[in-house]
């Protein structure tokens, strides 16, 4: 997927869950106690309803996600949250609509007419937090955008953090050195995206 010529265009959010001692085959068949699923959820930003193949794009070329579509499950009748980044976050993480979280706009826009959360409040409870109480181990990688330091993933229920920070966007550049929080960098020229996803990997097989 490295290729995909919509995702040179923006960063995408991984955010991954690996359960532990787990199965998952490929028809997604459901878990049970003794053998819960793996779980990975990708959230891709600015990312268009028929902006992939198996949705009716004929430019953008999507064959992988297409073939988990084709094996898997595909959704029909759906809607966002909300139509910008940070509120449809965290409506994603807690199952909540983005008006309940006092949380409406990108973080951080103009508090104008009505005043909104420049963070996901740690009291919320996140799907996150709830797959740690049912003993998974939890990564997140990409974007998070929900928020400065004390709201970073880490503090909202997942173990390990690539990447996720404040900002809701690169800082100037893609390529290696990024000058961003909680990414080290790479060598000289190296593509985000493609670290973002070799360091989502290396947790998934790194991960019993």
């Amino acid at each position: 997927m490295y290729g995909l010529s919509f995702l040179k265009k923006m960063v995408a959010v991984l955010f991954l869950l690996s359960g532990i001692s787990a199965s998952f085959d490929a028809c997604g068949s459901p878990g049970s106690a003794e053998n819960p699923p793996n779980v990975v959820f990708i959230l891709v930003d600015d990312l268009g309803y028929k902006d992939i193949g198996c949705y009716g794009s004929s430019f953008y070329e999507t064959p992988n996600i297409d073939q988990l579509a084709r094996e898997g499950m595909k959704f029909s009748n759906a809607y966002a949250a909300a139509s910008v980044c940070s509120p449809t976050r965290a409506s994603i993480l807690t199952g909540k609509y983005p008006a309940r979280l006092k949380m409406t706009n990108w973080i951080p826009a103009p508090q104008e007419p009505v005043p909104f959360l420049n963070q996901l409040p740690l009291e919320e409870v996140t799907i996150a937090e709830a797959l740690k109480v049912a003993g998974y181990k939890t990564y997140f990688s990409g974007k998070w955008h929900l928020g400065y330091g004390a709201y970073y993933p880490e503090k909202q229920g997942f173990d390990e953090n690539f990447g996720g920070n404040w900002r809701g966007a690169v800082n100037r550049t893609y390529f290696s050195p990024y000058d961003l929080p909680n990414i080290e960098d790479g060598p000289e020229g190296e593509y985000l995206t493609d670290r973002v996803t070799k360091e989502a990997v290396n947790f998934i097989k790194g991960t019993d």
